[in-house]
């Protein structure tokens, strides 16, 4: 595979699409019953035809539930049939204001599996959006005194009261899974909840409070909760009653959205309401405030007043072209305790929630599906022999795909296959720590996948015996510091993982700094980081992070490539201080048994061997072209060992300029040990089962401006 500088491919057209999935029938096997789901259906009709006869008793469901509960009737009264059960479902957009419950009963076997996919060639919509209809130009004139004067012509207003929705959720909502959290969304784009300032953060000027401590910098820090902020702008907010912050307020990975208690607009000071950040506000700290009437002013904004149940919104369009959805569902998928059953080709959109939950599953499938702005993950899985293909996530308020598979004292796999997805503009609500892909347990996939476009990390695992390969990586952690793509920290334990043959390219942190590729944070041991390819790695030299950084234990770091890396390869002695907690997780583990042992048997003697030292590292083979090669502390230095590492000699790329790292037959490195890297094989890849193809992404400048 070459690898552009700067990728830039176009979308998939519609008819394209539709090609595609008319191949989705296809994989099915060969079913002995078909159900029918379709927009002008009926549930009290048979479901077995594909549109209605002339006497309107038999034809198409109307409801996806109403499939559901067929085929346990078709259970209970007879069996599945042989081959199963496909629930073919016709072209149009399906409100699920309700998830769809999926429970032990709707299971199919290995021989009669029950799929739901969407019919050939059409679009197939499962929303847990309700459409907002009956805006009108705001006329009170209260209300048009708190919106900027220059918006006022443009801001439109509905009753949300008027839809009949029971629940429609705050503005903000909690930080956890209780699924209580409005937006909105126009042409299929989430819009933004009126914030200030529009694009960007401002500064913590200084802190009120005489008892501030002096951090390392000389920056002030408080724990009082009072924040001195520059300009007149947010005396605009004196009044509002639901005015909300949002900051990283000490660390650069560590982000929370509190309300605002009270503006002293004379001393330019905001405080805000308790519970507190334990480490405090820190002075220089980005933030933005938002869930503010007086702060749209600009189109995609809105604000819903929930005392009146009115929303306010500055179209992007003229609404003739779009329409605005509010989301309603807290989720739209809850499947739990069941065996053998796959979604395909479809699109889930417009949840308050996690899209799509899988509680306990056995060989469930999600392929070349649609999940897309969902307020918080994409797909959470928790089962065994799953896998998750060809799919789209993006604009999802936290991360893409949550998994957890195997039992880590037993080693037994979970066997867990993430392949072929494209993962983007994520993180949207909570910025920081909500990965594209968050991998748990043991002897789990990620291969072949897209992950670009986002605040933070990448990819998170905790557990053992991963293999995480294929993927292509960039345009990620741009908001913070301290962070890596591809990160794991804080247990010996965690040994097996294997991080192979992956193209990490433009990282670059907060204004350039403190961005990893592969972050092995705090004693992380035993991982196998080989034949990757690692470009523009971007940090400042204050920073001092690397492309790959370890201070664990017993980490390789083979026949990869760094070019133009800032550093390349970092050993450091950080999380000595964390020894009571490592040795808290070591003991978790039966990590002296024979099978432990046998696994990992410089794992048994941890304990005998100076163990929060930087010991059994080997870095060989590997070749590093432009920026920095290493950066090693004082103590790391004589128990590292390097091998055969090619560094500032030209290694003959096929075409560096072209981004084909490839090397030619008359390289150096060959008579090193480098060994042949399969890059034609790295990201994803044409399939029928892909959601779309070819893939539009496109690589985001360095951020020197502040967070968005």
């Amino acid at each position: 595979m070459k690898f552009p500088a700067v990728p830039q491919v176009s979308c998939l057209s519609f008819p394209l699409r539709a090609a595609l999935l008319a191949v989705l029938a296809w994989a099915a096997p060969c079913l002995a019953l078909t159900l029918h789901v379709g927009p002008d259906g009926n549930d009290a009709w048979s479901g077995t035809l594909d549109a209605p006869n002339a006497a309107k008793t038999d034809g198409c469901f109307a409801t996806l539930g109403r499939a559901r509960n067929e085929i346990r009737k078709l259970r209970k009264t007879q069996g599945l049939p042989a081959g199963g059960i496909v629930v073919e479902i016709r072209g149009g957009v399906y409100p699920q204001t309700a998830n769809l419950l999926l429970e032990p009963e709707d299971s199919g076997t290995e021989s009669a599996p029950i799929v739901w996919q969407a019919r050939a060639g059409e679009e197939v919509r499962i929303t847990g959006g309700v459409e907002v209809t009956g805006f009108k130009p705001v006329t009170d004139p209260e209300v048009l005194k708190r919106i900027d004067e220059a918006a006022r012509p443009q801001v439109l207003q509905a009753d949300l009261n008027a839809l009949g929705v029971k629940k429609l959720g705050s503005a903000v909502g909690p930080d956890d899974e209780n699924h209580d959290r409005l937006e909105l969304f126009f042409q299929d784009k989430v819009m933004t909840l009126a914030r200030w300032p529009n694009h960007g953060s401002a500064l913590i000027k200084d802190v009120d409070d005489d008892q501030a401590e002096t951090a390392p910098g000389g920056l002030r820090v408080s724990k009082a909760g009072r924040i001195v902020y520059e300009g007149d702008r947010p005396s605009r907010w004196v009044h509002e009653k639901d005015g909300w912050l949002h900051g990283c307020w000490y660390w650069e990975w560590n982000d929370a959205r509190q309300p605002i208690e009270s503006i002293d607009a004379g001393r330019h000071v905001i405080t805000i309401a308790p519970p507190y950040p334990a480490k405090g506000y820190r002075q220089g700290q980005h933030y933005h405030a938002f869930n503010l009437l007086p702060e749209l002013d600009s189109p995609g904004e809105w604000y819903h007043d929930r005392d009146s149940g009115i929303l306010y919104f500055w179209p992007p369009a003229p609404l003739s072209q779009g329409k605005a959805i509010i989301s309603v569902a807290p989720t739209l998928l809850f499947m739990h305790d069941l065996a053998h059953v796959s979604f395909r080709g479809l699109i889930f959109e417009a949840c308050q929630g996690t899209a799509l939950h899988l509680k306990n599953v056995e060989h469930v499938q999600i392929i070349g599906c649609t999940v897309r702005n969902a307020g918080r993950w994409g797909i959470d899985v928790r089962g065994q022999n799953c896998r998750i293909a060809g799919c789209d996530l993006s604009e999802l308020g936290y991360g893409g795909i949550h998994l957890t598979g195997g039992d880590r004292k037993t080693l037994t796999p979970g066997h867990l296959v993430i392949d072929n997805n494209h993962i983007h503009h994520y993180s949207r609500w909570k910025r920081m720590t909500k990965p594209a892909l968050k991998i748990n347990g043991v002897g789990n996939v990620a291969s072949h996948n897209l992950i670009d476009n986002a605040p933070h990390q990448a990819l998170w695992w905790t557990g053992n015996d991963h293999r995480i390969e294929f993927n292509e990586i960039h345009s990620v952690c741009y908001e913070a510091n301290d962070g890596g793509a591809i990160y794991a920290g804080e247990d010996w334990t965690e040994r097996g993982t294997v991080i192979r043959h992956n193209y990490l390219h433009h990282l670059s942190g907060l204004n350039r700094g403190g961005c990893l590729a592969v972050y092995l944070d705090d004693m992380n041991s035993g991982t196998e980081i080989t034949g990757n390819v690692f470009y523009k790695i971007e940090n400042s030299a204050q920073a001092m992070k690397a492309a790959v950084s370890t201070c664990g234990r017993d980490c390789t770091i083979t026949n990869n490539v760094f070019v133009d890396c800032q550093p390349a390869v970092e050993v450091s002695t950080r999380g000595q201080v964390w020894f009571d907690r490592l040795k808290a997780k070591l003991d978790q583990m039966p990590y002296k048994s024979e099978l432990w042992a046998g696994r990992y048997p410089r794992l048994v003697t941890i304990l005998e061997d100076e163990p929060m030292l930087p010991k059994g590292h080997l870095i060989a083979r590997n070749i590093c072209v432009g920026g920095v090669w290493s950066s090693l502390a004082n103590v790391a230095k004589p128990l590292v060992t390097f091998e055969n590492n090619l560094v500032d000699e030209d290694p003959h790329f096929m075409n560096a300029t072209q981004g084909d790292f490839r090397i030619k037959e008359d390289s150096p490195a060959w008579k090193l040990g480098f060994k042949p890297i399969p890059l034609e094989k790295t990201g994803p890849y044409p399939s029928p089962e892909r959601a779309s193809w070819p893939i539009k992404h496109t690589v985001r400048p360095a951020m020197v401006s502040g967070r968005e």
